[in-house]
Protein backbone atom coordinates (compact mmCIF):
# COMPACT_ATOMS: atom_id res chain seq x y z
CA UNK A 1 0.00 0.00 0.00
CA UNK A 2 1.74 3.34 -1.04
CA UNK A 3 -0.74 5.50 1.10
CA UNK A 4 0.98 8.36 2.62
CA UNK A 5 0.65 7.59 6.69
CA UNK A 6 -0.38 11.34 6.50
CA UNK A 7 -3.52 10.56 4.41
CA UNK A 8 -4.73 7.55 6.79
CA UNK A 9 -4.21 8.99 10.39
CA UNK A 10 -3.35 12.66 11.54
CA UNK A 11 0.03 13.10 11.86
CA UNK A 12 1.48 15.32 14.95
CA UNK A 13 5.14 14.40 14.68
CA UNK A 14 6.73 17.89 14.95
CA UNK A 15 10.45 19.38 14.43
CA UNK A 16 11.96 19.28 17.86
CA UNK A 17 10.18 18.26 21.40
CA UNK A 18 10.90 21.68 22.64
CA UNK A 19 8.85 24.28 20.32
CA UNK A 20 5.00 24.28 20.37
CA UNK A 21 2.88 24.12 17.33
CA UNK A 22 1.92 27.94 16.45
CA UNK A 23 -1.80 27.75 15.53
CA UNK A 24 -1.77 31.93 15.28
CA UNK A 25 -0.73 33.12 12.30
CA UNK A 26 -1.53 35.77 9.55
CA UNK A 27 -0.15 34.60 6.01
CA UNK A 28 -0.09 38.38 3.83
CA UNK A 29 -1.19 36.60 0.49
CA UNK A 30 -0.06 38.66 -2.44
CA UNK A 31 -0.29 38.05 -6.18
CA UNK A 32 1.00 35.66 -8.35
CA UNK A 33 3.35 34.19 -6.36
CA UNK A 34 2.21 30.69 -5.39
CA UNK A 35 0.57 32.51 -2.92
CA UNK A 36 -2.83 29.81 -3.08
CA UNK A 37 -0.71 26.82 -3.11
CA UNK A 38 0.21 27.99 0.81
CA UNK A 39 -3.11 28.92 1.19
CA UNK A 40 -4.45 25.60 0.47
CA UNK A 41 -1.97 24.13 3.01
CA UNK A 42 -3.21 26.50 6.04
CA UNK A 43 -6.71 25.76 4.92
CA UNK A 44 -5.65 22.31 5.41
CA UNK A 45 -3.99 22.50 8.07
CA UNK A 46 -6.31 24.56 10.00
CA UNK A 47 -9.06 22.93 9.10
CA UNK A 48 -8.23 19.31 10.06
CA UNK A 49 -7.44 20.77 13.86
CA UNK A 50 -10.79 23.17 13.89
CA UNK A 51 -8.82 26.17 14.03
CA UNK A 52 -11.50 29.43 13.07
CA UNK A 53 -9.97 31.20 10.35
CA UNK A 54 -10.48 35.32 9.79
CA UNK A 55 -12.59 34.75 6.69
CA UNK A 56 -14.15 37.38 4.67
CA UNK A 57 -17.58 39.11 5.64
CA UNK A 58 -20.50 37.67 3.61
CA UNK A 59 -18.42 34.71 1.60
CA UNK A 60 -16.13 37.11 -0.04
CA UNK A 61 -12.92 35.36 -1.26
CA UNK A 62 -10.95 38.40 -0.58
CA UNK A 63 -10.56 40.91 2.08
CA UNK A 64 -12.08 43.83 0.49
CA UNK A 65 -9.03 43.90 -1.33
CA UNK A 66 -7.01 46.64 -2.88
CA UNK A 67 -8.79 48.80 -0.43
CA UNK A 68 -6.76 48.83 3.12
CA UNK A 69 -7.59 46.27 5.87
CA UNK A 70 -9.84 47.36 8.71
CA UNK A 71 -11.34 44.70 10.94
CA UNK A 72 -15.43 44.73 10.24
CA UNK A 73 -14.03 43.21 7.14
CA UNK A 74 -13.82 39.70 8.84
CA UNK A 75 -17.18 37.98 9.73
CA UNK A 76 -17.74 37.57 13.04
CA UNK A 77 -16.05 40.38 14.17
CA UNK A 78 -18.87 43.22 14.42
CA UNK A 79 -21.13 40.80 15.28
CA UNK A 80 -19.01 39.46 18.24
CA UNK A 81 -19.53 36.49 17.25
CA UNK A 82 -16.00 34.69 17.52
CA UNK A 83 -14.01 34.80 20.46
CA UNK A 84 -11.08 33.92 19.02
CA UNK A 85 -9.15 33.69 14.89
CA UNK A 86 -6.53 31.37 14.69
CA UNK A 87 -5.35 32.19 10.46
CA UNK A 88 -5.69 35.03 8.44
CA UNK A 89 -5.07 34.05 4.94
CA UNK A 90 -7.13 35.77 2.20
CA UNK A 91 -6.10 39.05 -0.02
CA UNK A 92 -6.01 42.05 1.65
CA UNK A 93 -3.62 44.84 1.51
CA UNK A 94 -1.97 44.76 4.71
CA UNK A 95 -2.23 47.52 7.36
CA UNK A 96 -0.27 45.73 10.93
CA UNK A 97 -2.11 48.18 13.49
CA UNK A 98 -5.45 46.88 11.78
CA UNK A 99 -4.37 43.48 11.35
CA UNK A 100 -3.32 43.32 15.05
CA UNK A 101 -6.84 44.17 16.10
CA UNK A 102 -8.41 40.91 15.13
CA UNK A 103 -5.82 38.85 15.79
CA UNK A 104 -3.76 37.69 19.23
CA UNK A 105 -0.84 39.17 20.24
CA UNK A 106 1.05 36.09 19.57
CA UNK A 107 0.51 35.92 15.80
CA UNK A 108 3.10 34.95 13.64
CA UNK A 109 3.11 37.13 10.36
CA UNK A 110 4.71 36.01 7.16
CA UNK A 111 4.69 36.21 3.14
CA UNK A 112 5.71 35.36 0.15
CA UNK A 113 7.61 37.35 -2.60
CA UNK A 114 8.46 36.16 -6.45
CA UNK A 115 10.86 37.58 -8.65
CA UNK A 116 8.93 40.79 -10.06
CA UNK A 117 10.38 40.49 -13.84
CA UNK A 118 8.70 36.89 -13.61
CA UNK A 119 5.97 38.02 -11.51
CA UNK A 120 4.83 40.84 -14.05
CA UNK A 121 4.70 38.14 -16.99
CA UNK A 122 2.51 36.05 -14.70
CA UNK A 123 0.36 39.64 -14.16
CA UNK A 124 0.30 41.03 -17.39
CA UNK A 125 -1.27 37.24 -18.50
CA UNK A 126 -3.67 37.43 -15.60
CA UNK A 127 -4.92 40.63 -15.39
CA UNK A 128 -4.74 41.62 -19.16
CA UNK A 129 -8.53 42.91 -18.98
CA UNK A 130 -7.13 45.71 -16.71
CA UNK A 131 -7.39 49.22 -18.06
CA UNK A 132 -3.79 50.02 -18.29
CA UNK A 133 -3.15 46.36 -20.35
CA UNK A 134 -5.90 46.30 -22.05
CA UNK A 135 -5.10 48.26 -25.03
CA UNK A 136 -1.41 47.45 -25.19
CA UNK A 137 -1.04 44.26 -27.50
CA UNK A 138 2.01 43.11 -25.36
CA UNK A 139 4.02 43.18 -22.35
CA UNK A 140 6.66 45.32 -24.04
CA UNK A 141 4.13 47.12 -25.43
CA UNK A 142 3.02 48.37 -21.97
CA UNK A 143 6.55 48.69 -21.09
CA UNK A 144 7.62 50.93 -23.69
CA UNK A 145 4.85 53.22 -23.42
CA UNK A 146 4.15 53.05 -19.64
CA UNK A 147 3.59 56.04 -18.96
CA UNK A 148 1.01 56.88 -21.54
CA UNK A 149 -1.20 53.59 -20.64
CA UNK A 150 -1.11 53.67 -17.40
CA UNK A 151 -3.39 56.20 -15.37
CA UNK A 152 -2.51 55.46 -11.16
CA UNK A 153 -5.95 56.69 -10.01
CA UNK A 154 -7.73 54.07 -12.28
CA UNK A 155 -9.14 51.18 -10.75
CA UNK A 156 -7.55 48.15 -10.89
CA UNK A 157 -4.50 49.82 -12.29
CA UNK A 158 -2.54 49.02 -8.84
CA UNK A 159 -1.79 45.61 -11.13
CA UNK A 160 0.38 46.94 -13.08
CA UNK A 161 3.03 48.66 -11.24
CA UNK A 162 4.81 47.57 -7.90
CA UNK A 163 1.97 45.19 -6.92
CA UNK A 164 4.47 43.72 -4.00
CA UNK A 165 4.88 47.18 -2.70
CA UNK A 166 0.86 47.77 -2.82
CA UNK A 167 -0.21 44.48 -1.23
CA UNK A 168 2.45 45.65 1.63
CA UNK A 169 -0.11 48.40 1.88
CA UNK A 170 2.95 50.98 0.58
CA UNK A 171 2.39 53.68 -1.73
CA UNK A 172 2.90 51.92 -5.09
CA UNK A 173 3.84 54.77 -7.53
CA UNK A 174 6.85 55.94 -7.93
CA UNK A 175 9.48 56.31 -10.48
CA UNK A 176 12.89 54.49 -10.09
CA UNK A 177 14.64 58.27 -10.17
CA UNK A 178 12.19 59.89 -8.21
CA UNK A 179 13.88 62.22 -5.43
CA UNK A 180 12.87 60.32 -2.22
CA UNK A 181 12.98 56.76 -4.04
CA UNK A 182 15.93 55.60 -1.96
CA UNK A 183 14.22 57.16 0.82
CA UNK A 184 10.79 55.55 0.24
CA UNK A 185 12.57 51.81 -0.67
CA UNK A 186 14.34 51.58 2.75
CA UNK A 187 11.38 52.50 4.86
CA UNK A 188 9.23 50.39 2.94
CA UNK A 189 12.30 47.45 3.91
CA UNK A 190 12.37 48.58 7.58
CA UNK A 191 8.77 48.66 7.58
CA UNK A 192 8.54 45.17 6.66
CA UNK A 193 11.39 43.53 8.54
CA UNK A 194 9.20 45.17 11.39
CA UNK A 195 5.88 43.77 10.24
CA UNK A 196 6.91 40.29 9.41
CA UNK A 197 8.19 36.80 11.15
CA UNK A 198 9.30 35.17 7.88
CA UNK A 199 9.58 36.45 4.17
CA UNK A 200 9.68 33.32 1.71
CA UNK A 201 10.82 33.35 -2.01
CA UNK A 202 8.56 32.00 -4.60
CA UNK A 203 11.36 30.77 -6.90
CA UNK A 204 12.74 28.33 -3.73
CA UNK A 205 9.10 27.41 -3.51
CA UNK A 206 9.97 23.80 -1.39
CA UNK A 207 12.78 25.49 0.67
CA UNK A 208 10.29 28.03 2.09
CA UNK A 209 7.97 25.39 2.81
CA UNK A 210 11.17 23.59 5.17
CA UNK A 211 11.90 27.24 6.63
CA UNK A 212 8.25 27.26 7.03
CA UNK A 213 8.01 24.09 9.10
CA UNK A 214 10.80 25.42 11.31
CA UNK A 215 9.58 28.64 11.80
CA UNK A 216 5.74 27.54 12.35
CA UNK A 217 6.85 24.18 14.19
CA UNK A 218 5.10 21.87 11.86
CA UNK A 219 5.54 18.79 10.47
CA UNK A 220 7.44 18.08 6.82
CA UNK A 221 3.60 16.20 6.26
CA UNK A 222 2.31 19.43 7.18
CA UNK A 223 3.89 21.37 4.50
CA UNK A 224 3.17 18.86 1.20
CA UNK A 225 0.69 19.90 -1.51
CA UNK A 226 0.42 20.56 -5.19
CA UNK A 227 0.51 23.59 -7.26
CA UNK A 228 -2.90 25.66 -7.20
CA UNK A 229 -3.71 28.17 -9.54
CA UNK A 230 -1.33 27.52 -12.09
CA UNK A 231 -1.27 28.07 -15.78
CA UNK A 232 -0.24 25.73 -18.01
CA UNK A 233 2.77 26.02 -20.31
CA UNK A 234 1.45 27.48 -23.27
CA UNK A 235 0.12 30.64 -21.88
CA UNK A 236 3.70 31.14 -20.58
CA UNK A 237 5.95 33.98 -22.00
CA UNK A 238 9.86 33.44 -22.01
CA UNK A 239 11.20 37.44 -21.50
CA UNK A 240 14.45 39.21 -23.53
CA UNK A 241 16.61 40.66 -21.01
CA UNK A 242 16.33 44.03 -22.83
CA UNK A 243 12.49 43.58 -21.48
CA UNK A 244 13.53 42.63 -17.96
CA UNK A 245 15.59 45.28 -17.37
CA UNK A 246 12.75 47.72 -18.21
CA UNK A 247 10.16 45.75 -15.60
CA UNK A 248 13.21 46.21 -13.07
CA UNK A 249 13.29 49.74 -14.11
CA UNK A 250 9.60 50.55 -14.18
CA UNK A 251 8.40 48.27 -10.42
CA UNK A 252 11.92 49.05 -8.65
CA UNK A 253 10.52 49.50 -5.87
CA UNK A 254 9.19 46.05 -5.62
CA UNK A 255 12.75 44.78 -7.22
CA UNK A 256 15.02 46.67 -4.41
CA UNK A 257 12.52 44.81 -2.06
CA UNK A 258 12.84 41.30 -3.82
CA UNK A 259 16.33 42.29 -3.80
CA UNK A 260 16.62 42.51 0.01
CA UNK A 261 14.76 39.43 0.86
CA UNK A 262 15.97 36.88 -1.56
CA UNK A 263 19.22 37.54 0.52
CA UNK A 264 17.88 37.74 4.35
CA UNK A 265 16.17 34.55 3.23
CA UNK A 266 19.01 32.59 3.17
CA UNK A 267 20.88 33.79 6.42
CA UNK A 268 17.02 32.61 7.63
CA UNK A 269 17.84 29.11 5.96
CA UNK A 270 21.78 29.02 7.19
CA UNK A 271 20.38 30.19 11.08
CA UNK A 272 17.27 28.44 11.21
CA UNK A 273 18.30 25.22 9.33
CA UNK A 274 21.62 25.06 7.55
CA UNK A 275 22.29 24.50 4.15
CA UNK A 276 22.97 20.70 4.21
CA UNK A 277 19.80 19.87 6.30
CA UNK A 278 17.81 22.01 4.11
CA UNK A 279 19.08 19.73 1.09
CA UNK A 280 17.94 16.85 3.01
CA UNK A 281 14.23 17.80 3.95
CA UNK A 282 13.89 19.25 0.31
CA UNK A 283 14.69 16.12 -0.84
CA UNK A 284 12.53 14.66 1.40
CA UNK A 285 9.08 16.80 1.11
CA UNK A 286 9.30 16.43 -2.38
CA UNK A 287 9.17 12.14 -1.91
CA UNK A 288 6.30 12.64 -0.12
CA UNK A 289 4.89 14.82 -2.94
CA UNK A 290 5.27 12.16 -5.53
CA UNK A 291 4.38 9.06 -3.17
CA UNK A 292 0.65 11.64 -3.03
CA UNK A 293 0.64 11.99 -6.50
CA UNK A 294 1.22 8.73 -6.90
CA UNK A 295 -1.96 8.00 -4.26
CA UNK A 296 -4.45 11.07 -5.55
CA UNK A 297 -3.61 11.89 -9.00
CA UNK A 298 -4.99 10.03 -11.76
CA UNK A 299 -2.41 11.49 -14.08
CA UNK A 300 0.00 12.68 -11.73
CA UNK A 301 0.21 16.08 -12.95
CA UNK A 302 -2.12 19.12 -13.70
CA UNK A 303 -4.21 19.25 -16.49
CA UNK A 304 -6.02 22.02 -18.15
CA UNK A 305 -9.21 22.81 -17.28
CA UNK A 306 -11.06 21.02 -20.29
CA UNK A 307 -9.73 18.12 -19.19
CA UNK A 308 -10.98 18.68 -15.39
CA UNK A 309 -14.14 16.08 -14.97
CA UNK A 310 -14.85 17.07 -12.08
CA UNK A 311 -16.65 20.66 -12.25
CA UNK A 312 -16.27 21.48 -8.29
CA UNK A 313 -12.46 21.22 -8.96
CA UNK A 314 -12.56 23.41 -11.62
CA UNK A 315 -10.33 26.61 -11.04
CA UNK A 316 -11.77 29.71 -12.07
CA UNK A 317 -10.66 31.24 -14.79
CA UNK A 318 -9.16 34.93 -15.81
CA UNK A 319 -7.80 37.13 -17.86
CA UNK A 320 -5.58 35.04 -20.82
CA UNK A 321 -4.37 32.57 -18.36
CA UNK A 322 -5.35 28.77 -18.75
CA UNK A 323 -5.43 28.15 -15.13
CA UNK A 324 -5.11 24.29 -14.78
CA UNK A 325 -6.78 21.71 -12.92
CA UNK A 326 -6.15 18.01 -11.06
CA UNK A 327 -8.37 14.69 -11.89
CA UNK A 328 -8.72 12.88 -8.41
CA UNK A 329 -8.30 8.82 -8.99
CA UNK A 330 -11.04 6.95 -9.48
CA UNK A 331 -10.62 3.68 -7.49
CA UNK A 332 -9.86 5.50 -3.95
CA UNK A 333 -11.55 4.55 -0.78
CA UNK A 334 -13.67 7.31 0.76
CA UNK A 335 -11.52 8.25 3.59
CA UNK A 336 -8.63 8.63 1.14
CA UNK A 337 -10.22 10.20 -1.47
CA UNK A 338 -11.75 13.06 1.37
CA UNK A 339 -8.07 14.07 1.91
CA UNK A 340 -6.64 13.86 -1.18
CA UNK A 341 -9.71 16.33 -2.38
CA UNK A 342 -9.06 18.96 -0.09
CA UNK A 343 -5.77 19.02 -1.69
CA UNK A 344 -6.74 19.91 -4.82
CA UNK A 345 -9.79 22.14 -4.33
CA UNK A 346 -9.46 25.36 -5.50
CA UNK A 347 -9.35 28.52 -3.34
CA UNK A 348 -12.86 29.75 -4.22
CA UNK A 349 -14.30 26.84 -3.64
CA UNK A 350 -12.45 25.81 -0.16
CA UNK A 351 -13.05 29.29 0.87
CA UNK A 352 -16.81 29.24 0.61
CA UNK A 353 -16.49 25.80 2.31
CA UNK A 354 -14.95 26.73 5.06
CA UNK A 355 -17.07 30.01 5.63
CA UNK A 356 -20.35 27.18 5.54
CA UNK A 357 -18.79 25.56 8.19
CA UNK A 358 -17.72 27.71 10.54
CA UNK A 359 -20.85 30.36 9.86
CA UNK A 360 -23.73 28.40 9.15
CA UNK A 361 -26.15 30.40 9.31
CA UNK A 362 -24.95 33.14 7.59
CA UNK A 363 -23.87 31.01 4.64
CA UNK A 364 -27.80 30.18 4.18
CA UNK A 365 -28.74 33.92 3.83
CA UNK A 366 -25.58 34.66 1.80
CA UNK A 367 -25.78 34.13 -1.70
CA UNK A 368 -22.66 33.11 -3.37
CA UNK A 369 -21.40 35.63 -4.53
CA UNK A 370 -20.44 36.74 -8.03
CA UNK A 371 -17.01 35.48 -9.06
CA UNK A 372 -15.92 38.21 -9.71
CA UNK A 373 -11.87 39.53 -9.97
CA UNK A 374 -9.83 36.76 -8.01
Amino acid sequence: NMTPSFLKTQNNTHTQATCHPKSHIVFLKTHKTASSTILNILYRYGESRNLTFALPLNKQSQLFYPFFFVPHFVEGVSSRSVKEFHIMCNHMRFKKSEVAKVMPQDTFYFSILRHPVAMMESIFSYYKSIPAFRKTFSLEDFLDNSWRNYNASVANNHYAHNILAFDFGFKNNIAAGAGDFEERTTVAIKTIEQDFNLILISEYFDESMVLLKYSLCWSLEDMVSFRLNSRSEQTRHSLSPNTAEKIKKWNALDWRIYLHFNTTFWHKVDSLVGRQKMEREVAQLRKLQVKLANTCLKDRCAVDPSLVKDARLKPFQYGTAVIQGYNLNPNLDIQTKTKCQRFILPELQYTHRLYTKQFPKEAANVEAPHLGTP
